[in-house]
C-alpha cells in the first residue's frame, strides 16, 4: 500500500507542479518608444523550476495524500513541457495567454512475499499524466509613463489533467494487467495586476499578481510573480525571477489542495 501511494503521489505531484495553474508569466517590459505605439506583441516561451508541497488526490475514490517534492523530484519523471506566454496591447487595451502542456510517467517496481501460503509477489506500477492549462486575460492600461505602466487584468484559467494507471500484477508466476483511467477539470475567473518600473535604458523590473478561484472552480487561487528584465536588442529580451503560487481545488473526490513556488526564465521575442 504504500508503494502504491508513493506511486500516486509522485504522478499527481508532476503534472501538476510543472505548472498546475500556471499563471501567467509576464514578459519583459516593452522597450523605450513602445508606448508610442499603437500595438506591441511579444511572445515569451519559459521555465518554471517549481517544487510542490500539499495535499492531493488526483483519483475519485483514491486516499489524499500529503506530498512535499522538489524541482529535482519533479523532473526525473517529465516526459515533455511545453511553456508559452503571449503578451499584446493595442493602445491601452492590453491582452494574455498562456498556455501548458505537461507529460510525466512515474513507475515503480515492486517484489514481496505472501506468508501464508507463501508466495512470490511482484508489482510493476505506471502512471501517465497529462495537464494541459491555458489562461486567459484582458485588462486596460490605467497609468501610462516612459518609465512606469500599470495594468488592471480579468479572466479566466482552464484545467485539464488526465490520469491513466497500468498495474502489472504476477504473483506464484501468474500474470495479470489492471488498467485504469480517469480525468478532470475546472474553469477559474482571475483578476488581477500587472507593474512594469524602468531602471535603465536596458534593465527593468516588473510584477504581476491575480486572485481567483471565488467558487466557481476553485475554493481559493493567488499568485505572485516577479523579474528583473534585460533587454539584448530591439526584439529579444531575457528576464528572471520568481514565482509563486497557491491554490485550493476540492470537488467530487479529487483534490488538489497545494503551494508551488520556484525560479523563472524566460525568453522574448518582440515584434
Amino acid at each position: 500500500m504504500r508503494a502504491s501511494l508513493a506511486v500516486l503521489a509522485a504522478a499527481t505531484l508532476t503534472a501538476t507542479a510543472l505548472g498546475a495553474k500556471a499563471s501567467d508569466l509576464p514578459a519583459p517590459a516593452e522597450n523605450e518608444g513602445e508606448t508610442e505605439r499603437p500595438w506591441v506583441l511579444q511572445i515569451t516561451p519559459y521555465v518554471w523550476g517549481t517544487g510542490l508541497s500539499g495535499d492531493v488526490s488526483p483519483f475519485r475514490r483514491g486516499p489524499t495524500i500529503g506530498i512535499k517534492k522538489s524541482f529535482s523530484d519533479v523532473i526525473e519523471d517529465l516526459d515533455f513541457a511545453g511553456f508559452v506566454n503571449v503578451w499584446g496591447r493595442y493602445e491601452r487595451f492590453v491582452f494574455s495567454a498562456d498556455m501548458l502542456y505537461v507529460s510525466t510517467t512515474d513507475s515503480k517496481v515492486v517484489h514481496g512475499t505472501i506468508p501464508r501460503p507463501p508466495l512470490s509477489v511482484r508489482l510493476d506500477a505506471s502512471i501517465d499524466t497529462r495537464q494541459f492549462t491555458s489562461t486567459l486575460q484582458a485588462g486596460y492600461r490605467v497609468i501610462e509613463t516612459p518609465d512606469f505602466t500599470f495594468d488592471v487584468l480579468g479572466g479566466v484559467r482552464f484545467w485539464h489533467i488526465s490520469n491513466d494507471v497500468d498495474l502489472d500484477v504476477e504473483v506464484a508466476g501468474q500474470k495479470r494487467r489492471i488498467s485504469y483511467g480517469e480525468d478532470f477539470g475546472w474553469v477559474d475567473p482571475v483578476i488581477g495586476a500587472r507593474a512594469f518600473l524602468r531602471m535603465t535604458e536596458k534593465l527593468s523590473l516588473q510584477a504581476q499578481a491575480d486572485v481567483g478561484g471565488f467558487g466557481g472552480g476553485s475554493n481559493s487561487t493567488w499568485s505572485v510573480l516577479a523579474t528583473a528584465n534585460y533587454t539584448m536588442t530591439d526584439h529579444l529580451s531575457v528576464s528572471a525571477g520568481y514565482k509563486y503560487l497557491d491554490i485550493n481545488y476540492k470537488d467530487d473526490g479529487h483534490v488538489f489542495d497545494t503551494t508551488m513556488s520556484g525560479p523563472v526564465i524566460g525568453l522574448t521575442y518582440r515584434f
